[in-house]
């Protein structure tokens, strides 16, 4: 190979001393990129998303004297190839916005591979200045960096820094500002590519001369990339010229030319060219003496990488972020939730006031809307901690370990090492969330395994699915509880890898999966201020996204919920028992001087509403104090409507507050049989009756269509709304387990019907939260619309086939379970163990550890 460094191309543009410029910090996973950005910024940040892409958009800024800097922090990438997300995120910015100065960010201790991104940067004709960051950790280990020889190789300030105690920042600010502040034109350095340099320069040449293309980009990064075959670089190329045959035919042929003589690919040939060069300004650069010790972080992987100590450890880990985030979080809520009750009360107190048995549109439609949107917030503490502990598994380096330690496996069923921590999040086995675990798949940068991963986290069982889980079981299988539930908590699993198996060789087999190479970086001590300002930044995107897509969703619900409503003659009884309550309410108030405060019907209604207020008041507070407050509040708001509600000693309060108590009871009874009836009669209600001569392969009648309809708002809903709609025999005292296995078991309703009715369950379509957090990670309505359409489908041919073949072979709800879990488990090995039957096997990613040269 010929010197590797001869000036291939001069700048294409000088840049005058702006006042402003905006800088883009670039580098490799793991390098330190994010606390350099965190040191040079402040809190002067913003968290945003690129267009498009769920790929987190990261600016902030700072001043250097009279000097305005945009700081944007690109996604971390190993390269500007099209593989992943992040890699054409970052290109795309690059080719597309044109900063001013790019910072190209590098481990001082994995130099080598970190050059290969610098020579591709420099490839594109950009001012380049490259931040060597852990120079401490490099110097612990014996590595002596020559900064000055380093420079020059590569034609660009060099400058070391350590990000988390601010060294050298104000050197890099410096060096920024001088790059791009310098008027005088730059060779940038360019790597030879040997036998191919011909090729390469013939191309060059040609593109040089298209004032179009080269306006927008490097002539040489064009020529490179299109003997390469970049389908994105043709696809730049044909928007810029006209007709881009020739160019792209000549590309095409010297590529075939040069395989057909070497006997090995451009690509290959490429990525050779520039890892002898990162080997050579290695070699002369920098120079290692021998410690005589072993690195930190090998010492650490040789127990947590053990194979037998390394499941363990992940267990722990997976355990400590379930306990933390999920358990510890869902007890925050226990402070949250009155903050957010609160805030209800006060929406209650700006909409109109409630009727006595109706509420005008604008007061339920808003309540409706309010109660959704807490339903999400409620999620806010729980996410906290949840990304606070993603972050500090980020930035200590074990996540990558995570996703090294069980990536083989769940390749296998066309998921990633990292479809871990989403699953764990989502339930599992029980108790998660399936929110928290879709948006844990951010991280994960493989798309077809993203994809595969978002659509099965739902499988798994939320803590919201346990209730009716436990209803069914208690009615229909009280002597092997234990049996079933294990049955359930693992069977779950076994499904959602057969989907994602079944989902990848077929509706996501166009989708890209990129070759990666999984670096295991050096371990860190994370900084608490960047643990907590990722965590309070990704909450808040959380918070801004999913709170514009609710308002949507939550008023088509309450309309298919209100609608038709109840009929005129229905209507009219309801009003007849309310005017009968009313009757014995004034009844028991005659002589009674107290019920002159009530002359009409108005300030009746007044007073209910007052009294219905005034209760879930008195629930809230934790004080007699704050109980003597609240009393004080209504006495000087409300004087002649107080002695109703406040306790008092006076007869003819005592008197009066008991009549108004079983009229608000009275009330409260019809209005929940109003809102029940109306559930019953809506759309949603005679959807479920229309659904029946379909659901009756399941043996599911209209009450559980409803149920599980009503359960798409939120799973624990389904319970409630059995609990509706298998009423109170009348003088009787029942639990719902003994109304409705009575009710159900008169139907001829079996322990066959309880599995069937679970196991749509388990695959039965996201919540509505989860569903609005599909869509805000995949963009897509359309990917949306499939996570509710294909489980469905899929739910209810499963609950059909168990009930209709175990009714068909006489067997009972236990025996046709052990033989689904039987069957599926076997399946579930089958598919493991023997791939090819099953669709091409993906390309397996390198793991690299942190230790300069070493690969396994």
């Amino acid at each position: 190979m010929s010197d590797p460094c001869p000036p291939s191309f001069p700048s294409d543009r000088s840049v005058q001393a702006p006042r402003s410029i905006r800088v883009a910090l670039a580098g490799q996973p793991n390098c330190g990129k994010s606390t350099l950005f965190n040191a040079l910024t402040g809190v002067h940040q913003h968290i945003a998303n690129y267009p498009g892409v769920t790929v987190d958009k990261k600016s902030g800024h700072y001043r250097d004297g009279d000097l305005a800097v945009e700081l944007v922090d690109l996604p971390g990438t190993y390269s500007l190839t099209s593989f992943s997300l992040e890699e054409r995120v970052a290109r795309a910015f690059l080719n597309d916005e044109r900063p001013d100065v790019i910072v190209n960010v590098i481990d001082a201790t994995t130099l080598r591979r970190g050059l290969y991104l610098t020579f591709q940067l420099l490839e594109m004709g950009f001012p380049v200045v490259v931040a060597l960051t852990m120079t401490d950790v490099a110097h612990s280990r014996g590595l002596t960096l020559d900064l000055d020889i380093l420079a020059t190789r590569l034609n660009a300030p060099v400058i070391p820094v350590v990000g988390h105690k601010g060294t050298g920042r104000e050197d890099l600010r410096a060096a920024i500002r001088a790059v791009a502040e310098r008027t005088e034109p730059v060779t940038p350095a360019s790597l030879n590519y040997g036998d191919m340099e011909d090729e390469v320069a013939a191309l060059q040449a040609r593109i040089a001369d298209l004032p179009a293309v080269t306006d927008k980009v490097s002539a040489r990064w064009m020529a490179v990339r299109l003997l390469e075959a970049d389908s994105e670089a043709e696809r730049i190329l044909r928007r810029m010229v006209s007709n881009a045959h020739g160019l792209l035919d000549q590309a095409h042929q010297a590529a075939e030319a040069f395989e057909a003589r070497k006997g090995r690919s451009v690509g290959d040939h490429i990525a050779a060219c520039r890892d002898d060069l990162a080997g050579d300004i290695v070699a002369t650069g920098t120079s290692r003496a021998d410690t005589g010790r072993m690195p930190l972080t090998e010492r650490i992987d040789r127990v947590l990488l053990n194979r037998w100590l390394a499941p363990a450890f992940l267990v722990l880990t997976v355990w400590i972020i379930y306990e933390l985030s999920i358990v510890q979080g869902y007890e925050l809520t226990k402070v949250t939730w009155p903050l957010l009750a609160g805030f209800r009360s006060l929406a209650g107190d700006v909409l109109p006031a409630a009727g006595f048995l109706h509420d005008p549109m604008v007061r339920s439609l808003g309540l409706w809307m309010v109660d959704s949107a807490n339903a999400l917030l409620n999620y806010v503490p729980i996410f906290l901690i949840l990304f606070a502990l993603i972050a500090i598994l980020e930035d200590s380096g074990y996540m990558a370990r995570i996703a090294f330690i069980l990536d083989r496996i769940l390749h296998r069923f066309g998921l990633h090492g990292q479809s871990t921590l989403p699953y764990i999040l989502a339930g599992v086995f029980a108790g998660g969330c399936a929110v928290p675990g879709v948006m844990a798949t951010k991280g994960i940068p493989d798309q077809r395994a993203r994809m595969a991963t978002i659509l099965t986290v739902p499988f798994m069982n939320c803590l919201a699915k346990v209730p009716l889980y436990t209803l069914l079981i208690t009615i229909y299988f009280p002597d092997t509880k234990g049996l079933i539930l294990f049955y359930l908590s693992t069977i779950t699993v076994i499904f959602a890898l057969l989907i994602a198996k079944l989902l990848s060789v077929s509706v996501l087999r166009h989708m890209e999966t990129a070759p990666f190479v999984m670096e295991l970086p050096h371990y860190h001590l994370p900084t608490v201020t960047g643990v907590l300002r990722r965590s309070v930044d990704r909450t808040w995107l959380y918070i801004k996204k999913v709170g514009t897509v609710v308002v949507a969703i939550a008023t088509i619900v309450y309309v298919l919920l209100q609608f038709p409503g109840l009929s005129p003659e229905r209507q009219a009884a309801y009003h007849t028992r309310a005017e009968a309550a009313i009757t014995d309410f004034r009844t028991a108030l005659e002589g009674n001087p107290l019920a002159a405060a009530v002359p009409d019907q108005d300030s009746l209604t007044q007073l209910v509403n007052l009294y219905t207020d005034y209760r879930s008041d008195r629930m809230m507070v934790g004080s007699r104090e704050a109980a003597e407050a609240l009393d004080t509040r209504i006495t000087e708001n409300h004087p002649d409507l107080a002695p109703f509600v406040v306790r008092s000693r006076d007869p003819n309060a005592r008197e009066a507050q008991k009549a108004l108590r079983t009229l608000a009871t009275e009330r409260k009874e019809l209005r929940r049989e109003m809102k029940d009836e109306r559930i019953v009669n809506s759309v949603l209600g005679q959807f479920g009756r229309a659904l029946e001569p379909v659901t009756q392969y399941a043996n599911f009648d209209w009450k559980i269509n409803v149920a599980l309809f009503s359960s798409f708002a939120a799973r624990e809903s389904s319970v409630a709304t059995l609990g509706v709609l298998f009423d109170q025999p009348e003088g009787e005292n029942q639990t719902l387990e003994e109304r409705m296995g009575s009710q159900q078991k008169a139907a001829g309703y079996t322990a066959l019907t309880a599995v069937a009715l679970m196991l749509f369950f388990a695959l039965y379509p996201p919540c509505l939260a989860t569903t609005i957090m599909i869509r805000v990670q995949t963009q897509s309505y359309a990917w949306m619309a499939f996570s509710i359409v294909f489980p469905t489908t899929l739910a209810l041919t499963m609950a059909s086939l168990t009930y209709s073949i175990g009714a068909a072979l006489g067997l009972t709800g236990l025996e046709m379970m052990t033989a689904i879990y039987l069957s599926a488990l076997g399946l579930l090995l089958l598919v493991g163990f023997f791939r090819a039957p099953f669709g091409r096997t993906l390309p397996r990613p390198a793991y690299a550890t942190g230790t300069e040269g070493r690969a396994e």
